[in-house]
């Protein structure tokens, strides 16, 4: 488990994270969310030990990173792919954390097994895709066999083989009864992985709930309805104070749930041919939570969210 309580760091007049107080739990996948500057990743390097934070603090397994003995049997994380040096083969950097934190040869091989690199397990990590370093990564964060681990973007440099093997890979984990945390700005990865979000705006927490109630919680209730009597419902609907207007033949309704627009076109007798109730996609409501917490604003789609502090 994780606990984060006040969790606050400066840096000189900048505050990237501000007074965050949340709860990893394990067995299941966390999401951690974020525009770009939120303090995604300087949240994990706090809880990592790799910054000291200004006020609060980040326990694992109830203690501070920095007073685990042996931190890669508790702990397995991922922050930085390339995090290895160039000329070491994948099999010898393994070997080199295994023997800094007193583990058996032997896990090396494993963890290889796992991440499927086994057969390229000599070559230089210089020389690896993106992909493959990220589960060279992966592979270092599993060495010791923890019951915590953070990821930081995983998926990044996979095809869509491997953004599908890694999910299901963090699920299972999750389903082990590990605490998995992962960071991601592919919104549409963490709805089909994570089970529970954490947002995060200008170093703010703004959402600690499940994907389900976090999307029911920024969606508006909207309905799409169609029916040979349009105006007549159109006029109801309007009359009621209900937000309409019109969608390829069909009506779009807001502030109405489906049953309220049925109900209304039963009581004045209108045929309805469709009525459908309408939720936000992931996206959506990210977006409607945490427009004014974007740092950097761009005007094309690609700027919306590229990664974070």
């Amino acid at each position: 488990m994780i606990e984060v309580t006040g969790l606050t760091k400066t840096f000189g007049s900048t505050t990237a994270v501000d007074d965050v107080t949340f709860t990893v739990r394990p067995g299941i996948v966390t999401g951690f969310l974020g525009p770009n500057g939120a303090g995604k990743t300087t949240t994990m390097r706090l809880i990592l030990g790799l910054d000291r934070p200004t006020a609060g603090t980040a326990l694992i397994g109830g203690r501070p990173y920095r007073e685990l003995q042996r931190p890669l049997r508790t702990v397995g994380a991922l922050l930085d792919a390339k995090w290895v040096h160039p000329n070491r083969s994948a099999r010898a950097h393994l070997r080199w954390m295994a023997a800094s934190n007193g583990l058996p040869a032997s896990r090396v091989e494993e963890v290889l097994r796992q991440v499927g690199l086994t057969e390229v397990a000599n070559k230089r990590a210089g020389g690896f895709s993106l992909g493959m370093s990220q589960r060279l990564g992966l592979a270092g964060a599993l060495l010791g066999d923890p019951q915590v681990l953070l990821f930081d973007e995983p998926v990044n440099g996979l095809d869509p083989e491997g953004i599908v093997w890694i999910r299901r890979f963090m699920q299972a984990l999750a389903a082990e009864g590990r605490t998995v945390l992962v960071s991601s700005h592919l919104l549409s990865e963490m709805a089909q992985t994570a089970d529970h979000l954490l947002v995060i705006g200008r170093g703010r927490l703004i959402a600690d709930t499940s994907v389900d109630a976090f999307v029911a919680q920024a969606s508006e209730a909207v309905v799409r309805v169609r029916s040979p009597q349009l105006d007549v419902l159109r006029a109801a609907l309007v009359e009621r104070g209900h937000a309409v207007h019109d969608d390829d033949g069909a009506l779009v309704v807001t502030g109405a749930t489906a049953a309220e627009v049925g109900e209304l076109a039963a009581a004045r007798s209108v045929v309805l041919h469709e009525l459908a109730g309408q939720q936000a996609s992931l996206e959506e409501a990210f977006m409607k939570m945490t427009g004014g917490d974007v740092q950097f604003h761009g005007t094309g789609a690609d700027s919306v969210m590229k990664g974070g502090l």
